[in-house]
């Protein structure tokens, strides 16, 4: 089994002409973040939408989404180099987030956990999928991306989210059961469990998580431009704290540029990847802030409005950073 991250040797490299393609993979994304907003605008779901649809993705569809792509997905080659620059890229940009938060915008410990997310968690599903698939030629090498932030990244935040609420605070031992209880990190530790075991879960029941999982990335785009309607108008859901554009051109700065570059540093100067490895672990690291940062945000009630801007922030500008690091790095190019 080739590695993981390591692209076909026939790969078909992006030109001028692949621009339009990563374009279109940004369209739905922008699409379903409209319909919430116009929906919000309008009132057409009611004021208890977005809790509503909150609850809903975190606590069922987006389980059931990570559930089925981790059961179908090979653990084995999950550590390898490519993976390791990826890894240096997430962790220095998750550092200085969670630094930029306390020292810069003095925030609160939850919150420095959610300024580190924004900072160095790539939206590797909806959008890091079918970018890889027309960038680098195939969708499946966005896969131990996706392994490394649920089965790594995430417990360790959410950890620390937990630890940094007000229930944490009162309760004894709630950092470190956290994750345990919550249902994203539970769904994606089945799922390792399945994939390693060789497990399958009966064909009617395997298509029914299989369906319900596809309702998880829509709905939160959805819920995503609901939250939209009168941002600047409200403070962070929970905690009586404003945005400001300067946190959120940190924000975007660190994950749009401070992460890849971070990680074609580790690759080619510590790690010496070839060219078309290089290529894939950049293009990875430049994908914008997922969406998952603004649903663990507002499920903790941390620097929600943060997290919601700067997934639209740095969707917007990954169009011209992912367009070129792609050309830039081609191999040949």
């Amino acid at each position: 089994m080739p590695a993981l991250l390591a692209l076909p040797t026939t790969l078909a490299l992006p030109t001028a002409h692949a621009l339009p393609g990563l374009l279109s993979a940004f369209v739905p994304l922008w699409a379903l973040t409209a319909v919430g907003y116009l929906a919000g605008r309008t009132g057409l779901l009611g004021a208890d939408a977005e809790e509503v649809l909150g609850r809903f993705v975190f606590n069922i569809a987006m389980p059931a989404a990570l559930f089925t792509l981790l059961a179908r997905a090979p653990l084995a080659g999950f550590v390898n180099a490519s993976m390791l620059a990826f890894a240096a890229g997430t962790a220095v940009a998750l550092l200085l987030g969670a630094v930029a938060s306390r020292r810069l915008f003095d925030r609160k410990p939850a919150e420095q956990a959610v300024g580190g997310l924004v900072a160095g968690y790539v939206n590797s599903g909806n959008l890091g999928i079918p970018v890889a698939a027309q960038v680098l030629g195939d969708a499946s090498l966005v896969a131990p991306v996706i392994l490394f932030q649920v089965l790594v990244v995430t417990p360790l935040m959410l950890a620390v989210l937990g630890a940094g609420t007000g229930e944490g605070r009162r309760r004894a031992g709630h950092a470190l059961l956290a994750p345990v209880r919550n249902p994203i990190v539970l769904a994606a530790a089945a799922g390792a469990v399945f994939s390693a075991a060789h497990w399958r879960l009966p064909g009617a029941l395997n298509g029914s998580c299989d369906l319900l999982g596809r309702a998880g990335v829509p709905t939160a785009l959805v819920m995503l431009g609901l939250s939209l309607h009168g941002r600047g108008r409200r403070p962070d859901a929970g905690t009586g704290a404003a945005t400001s554009r300067a946190e959120v051109g940190v924000a975007v700065l660190l994950k749009t540029l401070v992460q890849p570059a971070a990680a074609y540093a580790t690759g080619r100067f510590a790690l010496h990847l070839p060219p078309h490895q290089l290529l894939a672990t950049v293009v990875c690291s430049a994908l914008p802030t997922a969406q998952n940062v603004y649903v663990y945000a507002r499920e903790y009630g941390a620097a929600t409005a943060l997290a919601r801007d700067a997934v639209v922030a740095s969707t917007l500008a990954s169009m011209a950073t992912l367009s070129g690091f792609a050309l830039l790095l081609a191999p040949g190019g």
